[in-house]
């Protein structure tokens, strides 16, 4: 089964689709950047985008801090919306079910082949960042860290993995609030759009200091704290108050996905 929405993930023209409209963002960035040479001020604009034109191999992190805030997590909405209602909204979730194929199994599928398009996209975004960027924008290598001091090449290259798998993960919360709700309608575009208005709310109470109490426990609260990774010392705090809110939105609304998934009349 696993094996089965792989398959069908990659030879969807949706997904590659997809992967191209969140590519295009950061390249046309790159592009105008290349064009005029004006940047945004440091402090300002998305993260690292004021280093790129003297570092352009620091794109892929400016890349993803174009894309995350609101590209990426609306396509893994859509995405994810669709892997359970998508199938009854065409009428074989219930054809599928009769094979030998337990929900249980098939929900772990489904969530599967969601982590393996985030992985797909970041990977795609954050190497045609690094060539448009290292082609178009400025070739002095920085190795500086936010903090100010130096960093070597390795130790760069570690980061901005780190940075790019943190940013795989932060995705996840936004995949389980996806599917649960995917299980709840028949409506792909009910569950996407379900999935987007739970996160819109979060980035808006973001900016209510009346609602500093429920800050720290929003999804989107730390999903840009990747930057801190490119502090000397490096910054933990965020990034693993991030990874462990994800964690819990991951367990708490795939838990509820499974739970009404597994009880729920299939009659489409």
């Amino acid at each position: 089964m696993i094996r089965v929405e792989l398959r069908k993930l990659i030879l969807s023209p949706r997904t590659w689709v997809t992967i191209a409209l969140l590519d295009a963002l950061p390249t046309l960035v790159a592009i105008l950047l290349a064009l005029t040479d004006l940047g945004p001020r440091p402090g300002t604009g998305p993260a690292f985008l004021s280093a790129v034109l003297s570092d352009g191999s620091l794109f892929p992190l400016a890349a993803i801090a174009i894309v995350l805030p609101l590209f990426l997590p609306a396509a893994v909405a859509v995405i994810a919306g669709d892997a359970i209602a998508g199938e009854a909204q065409g009428g074989t979730l219930r054809y599928l079910l009769i094979r030998p194929v337990g929900r249980t199994r098939l929900l772990v599928a489904k969530l599967l082949a969601v982590l393996a398009f985030v992985l797909l996209a970041v990977l795609v975004i954050a190497v045609t960042a690094y060539i448009v960027g290292t082609l178009l924008l400025g070739d002095q290598p920085l190795a500086t860290s936010v903090s100010g001091s130096a960093l070597s090449s390795s130790q760069v290259a570690w980061r901005t993995a780190l940075s790019l798998c943190y940013a795989t993960f932060s995705m996840l919360g936004v995949a389980a609030i996806a599917l649960f709700l995917s299980t709840l309608s028949d409506s792909p575009l009910a569950a996407a759009m379900g999935a987007l208005a739970f996160l819109i709310a979060s980035t808006l109470l973001l900016t209510l200091d009346a609602a500093n109490v429920l800050q720290p426990y929003l999804p989107t609260r730390y999903w840009l704290s990747f930057v801190d990774l490119f502090r000397d010392p490096i910054l933990w705090r965020n990034v693993v108050r991030g990874t462990a809110l994800q964690g819990v939105y991951v367990v708490v609304f795939l838990g509820a996905a499974w739970a009404n998934f597994a009880t729920k009349d299939i009659t489409s």
